[in-house]
């Protein structure tokens, strides 16, 4: 289990501590893994690499009735991930243009000089802040 996902013991022990995670049997003191254990830290590590928050991710695995079809958990879940993707991207995008502007514009001999400039035309490169990040709890 350990070599498939590329993970310590260590690191599969938080899962097996966490309530929502199921993927875990005692036997002796020893930790077996359920015969589905794979699949089900693969959703949980997909969860993960695409931006879910571990609280997102607790929902998704535990935080329905258990008759509720997976894809009807990632619909749940997944319009507030993908609005905040496309405010990361538009936000980005924005960065990119005005980095490249100020290279190919700025023909100022000091920073101070390019400060000043700054300064007058605030409004035009002014990126908005991006929403605080969520925290799990």
């Amino acid at each position: 289990m350990d070599r498939w996902l590329d993970k310590r013991a260590s690191g599969l022990r938080r899962f097996d501590t966490t309530s929502a995670w199921d993927f875990f049997l005692r036997r002796s003191g020893r930790r077996d893994y359920d015969p589905d254990a794979v699949a089900q830290l693969a959703v949980v590590q997909f969860a993960l690499s695409t931006g879910f928050t571990l609280r997102d991710t607790r929902k998704l695995v535990g935080g329905f009735p258990p008759e509720t079809a997976a894809s009807a958990r990632w619909c749940a879940l997944t319009a507030t991930r993908i609005q905040e993707l496309d405010e990361q991207i538009a936000r980005g995008a924005t960065m990119k243009a005005l980095l490249q502007r100020i290279s190919a514009n700025c023909t100022c001999d000091t920073l101070s000089q390019c400060g000043r400039g700054l300064a007058r035309s605030r409004e035009r490169w002014s990126v908005p802040k991006a929403r605080s990040v969520r925290r799990d709890a």
